[in-house]
């Protein structure tokens, strides 16, 4: 292949469908619920309108609501600062293994669910809980390095 040469075809398996289900639903999960609804739902509960991000004392709420609001917003706010790595993640690995990436993928999803919804107990504690997610992390990870190897040191012709 040289670098003028286009792919024209890409075949995939009924079991990347799975990867595509993960995908999606990691979309709902941080984007409506139980995520976006529950930092919407804060806001109304404690009156943080648009555009504060984060509650401070000069918002005139008292500490116990400003940590309880903020315990909902940055939960939320970790989950979305996490969710492009977690998608590069898991297309790459369910290119290959999308069987197994999706089980990796659920495993992310559900502790991202369990970390969210401890952290917005109002106990920051609480989101350890959900530190979980870190196992499906790894294994996507540990799935896309072995998926590069096996490019890497697969025989055959090279581009360059």
């Amino acid at each position: 292949m040289t670098s003028t040469d286009v792919v024209t075809s890409l075949s995939l398996a009924r079991e990347h469908g799975y990867v595509l289900v993960v995908c999606l639903a990691s979309w709902f999960i941080h984007h409506m619920y139980p995520m976006g609804v529950g930092v919407m739902n804060a806001r109304k509960k404690y009156a943080i309108k648009y555009p504060t991000l984060y509650a401070t004392a000069a918002s005139g709420k008292k500490d116990k609501e400003i940590e309880a609001y903020n315990c909902v917003q940055r939960g939320h706010q970790n989950s979305l600062e996490n969710q492009p790595v977690f998608l590069i993640n898991m297309v790459l690995a369910g290119a290959r293994y999308p069987v197994c990436a999706s089980l990796a993928g659920c495993i992310y999803l559900v502790g991202r669910v369990v970390y969210f919804m401890g952290y917005s107990s109002g106990v920051a504690d609480r989101r350890l809980y959900g530190l979980f997610f870190y196992f499906g992390t790894l294994w996507l990870i540990g799935m896309v390095g072995r998926f590069a190897f096996e490019l890497l040191t697969a025989s055959g012709s090279s581009s360059m």
